[in-house]
């Protein structure tokens, strides 16, 4: 028999939707990322970051899919803050939460540089250009990859001492792995290894997002 979900009727409609749309994000991020690099000719995972899909023709998708990601990470955690009692609120969990968010989504509005042949045409190797758009999109990128990180690792803080050790150890395992993967990335090694580990590491920290969303809605946040 199948079983309904039991939404805390102490939760609010509002905060309810928020909860929701903070859920949906990482969702669509990954469902669409995934089907771009997948569709998208000349594109290849080990070697190209998902930014770059940004460009070419069809590259307004992906940056629209970052703007709309990020702004539901920011709806979600201000409805994660709603559902936290002022006593116990991890201030360092939900503002890590909205830097994320909004780090995505600036990421979205600035267009990294083409780079390493892709688009199709582009020269091998690092951006031939660098714009005040790349940077500003690998700085974006790397102040919300960061607030995830801080947003993980408060989560793992406020769920040990509510005794969740399951969920505290996710959200630190998650956090670590976020930090280790982002900063191979970050040293500029870029290696097939080093990317398709960054890219687990997004997919995990999308996954994170939603299931703390959903934890939200059942009064587990």
């Amino acid at each position: 028999m199948s079983q309904t979900l039991q939404v805390p009727v102490t939760v609010p409609r509002r905060v309810r939707q928020a909860l929701v749309a903070g859920a949906v994000a990482g969702p669509l991020y990954v469902c669409v990322g995934t089907l771009e690099a997948v569709l998208r000719r000349g594109f290849d995972i080990r070697i190209h970051s998902l930014s770059l899909l940004a460009n070419g023709s069809t590259g307004w998708i992906h940056s629209t899919m970052m703007v709309t990601s990020g702004l539901l990470t920011v709806i979600g955690a201000l409805g994660l803050s709603a559902t936290q009692r002022t006593s116990r609120r991890s201030y360092a969990m939900i503002i890590g939460l909205v830097v994320y968010g909004l780090g995505i989504a600036t990421a979205g509005l600035l267009r990294a540089d083409p780079a390493d042949g892709f688009p199709l045409g582009t020269p091998s190797g690092p951006a031939a250009v660098v714009t005040a758009s790349g940077i500003g999109h690998l700085v974006a990128g790397g102040i919300g990859f960061l607030g995830l990180i801080v947003a993980c690792l408060a989560c793992a803080r406020r769920a040990a001492h509510t005794g969740d050790r399951a969920w505290a150890a996710c959200s630190a395992a998650i956090g670590v792995y976020y930090l280790v993967a982002f900063a191979g990335i970050a040293s500029g090694a870029g290696n097939p290894v080093i990317n398709i580990a960054f890219t687990v590491a997004v997919a995990l920290g999308w996954g994170w997002v939603t299931a703390l969303c959903v934890r939200g809605l059942t009064g587990r946040a």
